[in-house]
């Protein structure tokens, strides 16, 4: 997923998507400059929030 996709799933700003990174406070890997997430990873995360 992007983080596009993310915001969208998790109905926050992409703003607020970029300050959990920041954070790390979501589960995330950077490839080839851009974010990526894994549904399941952030379903997970969810659960345990």
């Amino acid at each position: 997923m992007t983080i596009d996709e993310v915001a969208d799933y998790l109905r926050v700003k992409k703003r607020t998507i970029y300050e959990w990174l920041k954070k790390g406070k979501i589960p995330a890997i950077k490839t080839v400059g851009q974010w990526r997430f894994k549904k399941s990873k952030i379903d997970d995360w969810l659960e345990s929030q």
